[in-house]
């Protein structure tokens, strides 16, 4: 593999910050990182920012078919060219916003859930982790990249300061699982930060479901949304819609205290909380 430094300089590119681009330089690490998130022969696999291909192609020479999702068009030629150089023919490179890919469209191409991998930029970590969560009929797991900060958010437990909407989310649909922690000197140009891999693995079967999951979603939006105020009051003057003495009632009725904070609830709370405003707002 030609060290990112040497490619990008060859064909007088330079990372945008706008993208948060930071490519792995060391192979061996690329390497541990497929082998830890297991990938097999017959997986299909959707990478999100491929970039210059340090995971592409290791990832590409086990699985049955991979589908390379990278935005940034002037690198596209040169991820071209490391998978002639490998002699990969199984990639299918999508020069497209992940924001803006249909997922379930693809799986449902391919009739069968997909596995997701990728080494996701800061600026858009929790808008890709809503949308899979969204789609995760689609997808049998996600092996994701994140930076530190926003990894310890995502498995913080309840009455933790990094505790948040993220956490409560994954909380409720999926079991995670830490990989490894990526050093940044890594990586080029050299992040501010540590890396850390995460592996997403979605419930197949929910055990506390929440009655009117989009809703479920908006009530934790809503109680993070103004995290130093009580529940009672951050719901209230939600984008809820809901008066302080529906709000109050239900907290009553399913044994939370209102002047708790978001912090403190647990997700099989948020749950019960979620499904008595939901009666009432029917």
């Amino acid at each position: 593999m030609t060290t990112p430094r040497i490619l990008l300089e060859a064909w007088n590119i330079r990372a945008k910050k706008q993208l948060g681009q930071h490519f792995l330089i060391d192979p061996s690490t690329a390497g541990m990182i497929t082998k830890r998130a297991g990938v097999m022969q017959d997986d299909i696999v959707l990478e999100i920012g491929s970039g210059l291909g340090a995971l592409t192609v290791p990832i590409a020479g086990i699985a049955k078919k991979v589908y390379a999702v990278e935005k940034d068009w002037r690198i596209i030629p040169l991820l071209k060219n490391e998978l002639l150089a490998n002699d990969l023919h199984n990639v299918i490179l999508i020069e497209q916003d992940i924001l803006r890919l249909d997922i379930k469209k693809l799986a449902e191409a391919e009739g069968r859930k997909i596995l997701v991998t990728g080494n996701l930029p800061y600026n858009i970590s929790s808008q890709v982790l809503v949308r899979l969560i969204r789609s995760r009929d689609a997808v049998c797991r996600a092996v994701l990249m994140f930076q530190k900060e926003l990894a310890q958010r995502i498995i913080a437990p309840p009455g933790s300061r990094d505790y948040g909407r993220l956490s409560v989310m994954l909380g409720y649909c999926a079991e995670i699982k830490r990989l490894a922690e990526i050093k940044a000197l890594l990586f080029f140009p050299k992040p501010k930060v540590d890396s850390e891999v995460l592996e997403i693995k979605f419930r197949t079967v929910l055990e506390n479901p929440a009655t009117d999951e989009a809703f479920f979603f908006r009530v934790i939006r809503a109680a993070f949304g103004k995290r130093r105020k009580t529940l009672k009051n951050a719901l209230s003057g939600s984008e809820l819609e809901i008066d302080s003495e529906t709000v109050r009632e239900a907290f009553i009725t399913v044994g939370i205290d209102p002047s708790r904070r978001a912090e403190t609830l647990t997700v099989s709370e948020f749950v019960a909380l979620s499904n008595r405003l939901n009666e009432h707002r029917q």
